[in-house]
């Protein structure tokens, strides 16, 4: 499969800050693709850059095949963007602002009838009347939204979409993303990890301006993950957690509460059959044991806080 994205080495300074530093991706076209990272990472520096609002201090970057530094109007009119914090003429309304916005890409009258009714449905502002300068700012982000996908592109590209949204919005834009699949590339910036985790097939974890991992989301998780067991004694929890980290399938014990120990495992089979014998063992109690794995949220913790002092 062709890719909608692709970056090799790019590098952004300003002044004495690095922006970017050398970050390489590969987005495939039709992938929900998530860009993750903390604030002040670079995901919006990448996204100006991908959009032709900044041009990088090194590096390539390409979009639909087209090299950003030199792409014309038409790999321009194939992109939707939204910016982190979108803006309006505030005295139009949604539908004035869908239309105004679908005649700069000179979309036939009969296609955009159609398609800003659909997408005013879809965003929940329909039959909204207000002015867009008395729309909250949820409101706004979803119009923003719809605004990206006026021109049905092929490319969409969107800087935390759903940062100020309620669960309602965030349900209404993420069930859009997810309808996208196939059919759109989704380039999405966030740091929402519940956002990531629900509708992107892949993710890239972008740190201090450097990408410390990237790949399908159950892979990194495989990849990163590890298993671990949470296990609630009645008394005794001291003892038990020292007599835990003697245990070669034990790679790290932490304290959760009074009673709670957590369990990093290598093997997670051997701690299901042990740690119960070695509460019976020492006479204690056990009031819960939960085995899982590691999710998105602390692999990206871990990932992220690994590379700081």
């Amino acid at each position: 499969m062709s890719a909608a994205i692709r970056t090799t080495g790019l590098t952004k300074v300003y002044g004495d800050e690095r922006a970017l530093d050398s970050v390489d991706l590969h987005v495939e076209e039709g992938s929900v693709f998530g860009f993750l990272g903390p604030n002040g990472a670079g995901k919006t520096t990448t996204l100006h850059i991908l959009a032709g609002l900044a041009r990088p201090t090194s590096g390539s970057a390409s979009v639909l095949g087209r090299d950003v530094a030199t792409a014309d109007n038409a790999v321009r009119e194939q992109i939707g963007f939204l910016p982190d914090v979108p803006g309006f003429y505030e005295w139009m309304r949604a539908e004035e602002f869908l239309r105004f916005v679908g005649d700069l890409f000179g979309i036939a009258r009969p296609v955009l009838d159609a398609r800003v009714e659909m997408l005013l449905d879809v965003a929940g502002l329909g039959g909204v009347d207000t002015k867009i300068g008395g729309y909250s700012r949820g409101m706004k982000q979803r119009l923003g939204v719809a605004q990206a996908l006026i021109n049905a592109p092929r490319l969409l590209l969107l800087d935390e979409p759903t940062s100020a949204l309620d669960p309602m919005g965030r349900k209404q834009v993420l069930d859009m993303l997810m309808s996208l699949r196939g059919h759109t590339t989704v380039f999405f910036s966030t740091h929402i990890l519940a956002d990531v985790e629900r509708v992107c097939d892949t993710v890239a974890i972008l740190d201090q301006g450097r990408v410390v991992a990237q790949a399908p989301i159950d892979e990194l998780k495989a990849r990163y993950g590890q298993q671990k067991v949470v296990v609630e004694v009645i008394g005794g929890a001291d003892e038990f957690a020292e007599q835990v980290k003697r245990q070669s399938w034990a790679a790290a014990v932490s304290r959760e509460g009074v009673d709670t120990i957590e369990i990093t495992v290598t093997d997670m089979s051997a701690a299901q059959r042990q740690i119960p014998a070695m509460i019976a063992a020492a006479e204690l109690g056990l009031s819960r044991m939960d085995a899982g794995e590691m999710g998105l949220e602390e692999v990206f913790v871990d990932l992220v806080s690994g590379g700081r002092s």
